[in-house]
């Protein structure tokens, strides 16, 4: 850290105090009889202990998830975690400061000497400072637990208090050998977000970062004895946080965003709204990494150079279009209600697969409906369409007593009817047909989106899809598998028509319309 720096940093930080200073005022009026309460509470409360020493953080209550961690540290003197929280869930806060402080109050101390690992040594001084702040001017905590600082400065990279409890900061791969105060031990380590993008990309500093944590800091513990929690997301397949998270033997605790039922899991902070609303705009890949725990690599299938965006020909120009959709029904009832459906219209013409306009959102059945409307208003009659929905054995009571009622209804309001075709075909894995079908096309620029819809956000959804693909199939392919089925469809019916055949839809028992 340069001079400038420095002076910048101390700047921002006596900001700080000042803040914790006006923010934790106690009442001086209060009984012994309540403080003593208070403090007893707060040593067996942990959501109460951070809504009432730290004000100025606490801008929502904790979430259970917060309170599980602080309880599991808590109660495990010899522990050795992981802890993989999304962005934006206060691990810094929890981990760094709140829980270290709760361990420091206890009846019987539960921490002594303190070590924070940063990327870097002003990353970790930084993180220092944020505990110091605490310790030295929050009036709460020491008019409860005493006053607390005696001596050091965290831009030195340590400092100690009244009671002989020591903290310390680290950089990465930085020699801890012999770090120790007095006659202790560190017994709380905490490595706070270690990996960063460059460095999951190589797989050797992976390996070589990974060693240092397992051998030299995991070393200055008194023989494993104390607590040591790795805290951050996994923006890295192959991560130092997913490699000692596999190892044997460490409490692992991961939290998205989302829970496994679909609901925001720090609801005391977010609406789903809110939460939908960062997805849409930051796209499926950086929300996955970011609040998902879920690093995706681009270009495992379709390469950028396989995304081709170019004019499409007249629309007149095509002996026929296929409108293809994926309506994604779910037997959740609030999924169904808005989950993620496609539709894309597909133009077949000498050799080339043109997708010409589409959709691609989570929205309801009645809207999905509609937008086969939208796609007529944008053809206007200068050729013919063949509407084709997906529908295989299983779906097909859905579709009966969902979706067929809508398009009536719709189809009413509208003063026409759409028929639609269901595709009952029997579809190989969604991979290795979307692989098939459309990779080879891709690659050889016979799979074509139109230039005058590269703003459109369905569209710029589905050139997010297609980037995401991989085998695995972890990433969403609606709409990849929309335009592979209007392919598909559109490819039967050219051979179908160079053979002389007259058929509605690929396969004759496909003539039932909605």
């Amino acid at each position: 850290m340069t001079q400038k720096e420095l002076t910048e940093a101390l700047r921002r930080w006596q900001i700080r105090n000042e803040e914790v200073e006006r923010q934790t005022t106690v009442s001086h009026s209060e009984s012994k009889a309540d403080q003593l309460a208070r403090i007893a509470r707060a040593r067996k409360d942990y959501a109460f202990f951070v809504e009432y020493y730290f004000p100025h953080f606490a801008k929502c209550p904790s979430g259970k998830f917060q309170i599980d961690a602080a309880n599991k540290i808590l109660k495990t003197a010899n522990l050795k975690a992981v802890f993989k929280w999304a962005r934006a869930h206060a691990k810094s806060t929890h981990m760094d400061v709140f829980i270290p402080l709760w361990l420091k109050c206890q009846k019987e101390r539960q921490i002594n000497v303190m070590v924070v690992v940063g990327k870097s040594q002003t990353s970790a001084d930084t993180l220092l400072s944020d505990i110091q702040s605490e310790l030295q001017y929050n009036k709460r905590y020491a008019h409860d637990f005493g006053e607390q600082y005696n001596s050091g400065h965290w831009a030195e990279g340590s400092f100690v208090t009244r009671d002989g409890c020591a903290f310390f900061s680290l950089g990465r791969g930085q020699s801890p050998r012999g770090l120790r105060y007095r006659d202790k031990r560190p017994d709380y380590i905490v490595i706070d977000d270690l990996d960063d993008d460059e460095l999951v990309q190589n797989e050797s500093r992976v390996s070589k970062l990974t060693d240092w944590v397992k051998e030299a800091l995991f070393g200055t513990l008194d023989g494993g004895r104390g607590r040591f929690i790795m805290v951050g997301n996994v923006i890295g397949k192959d991560s130092v946080l997913n490699r000692i998270a596999d190892t044997q033997g460490v409490h692992t605790t991961q939290v998205n965003i989302y829970d496994k039922n679909g609901e925001v899991t720090w609801r005391e902070k977010w609406t789903k709204a809110e939460v939908q609303e960062m997805e849409k705009f930051m796209g499926y890949r950086s929300f996955q990494k970011e609040y998902m725990n879920n690093p995706i690599t681009e270009g495992a299938v379709f390469r950028n150079e396989d995304i081709v965006f170019a004019e499409v020909p007249p629309l007149h120009k095509f002996r026929f279009l296929v409108a293809y959709a994926d309506p994604s029904p779910s037997n959740n009832a609030n999924e169904r209600k808005n989950s993620t459906k496609a539709l894309f219209l597909i133009g077949a013409l000498e050799g080339k697969f043109y997708v010409l306009t589409g959709r691609l959102d989570r929205t309801t059945n009645a809207e999905f409906v509609r937008w086969f409307y939208d796609i007529e208003e944008y053809v206007k009659g200068k050729t013919q369409i063949y509407y084709y929905i997906e529908n295989n054995t299983l779906q097909a009571p859905f579709f009966e007593q969902v979706f067929m009622p809508l398009f009536f209804k719709i189809g009413q309001e509208r003063g026409r009817h759409i028929g639609v075709i269901p595709d009952t075909r029997k579809k190989p894995d969604k991979f290795s047909r979307i692989e098939g079908n459309l990779t080879p096309l891709a690659q050889t620029g016979r799979l074509i989106l139109n230039i005058k819809e590269k703003d459109n956000p369905h569209m710029q959804r589905l050139v997010e899809q297609m980037r995401m693909l991989s085998p695995a199939m972890k990433a969403p392919a609606d709409g990849i598998d929309a335009v592979e089925g209007g392919v598909f469809i559109s490819n039967n019916k050219i051979l179908t028509i160079a053979e002389g055949a007259i058929v509605i839809g690929v396969r004759r028992q496909n003539k039932k319309r909605y």
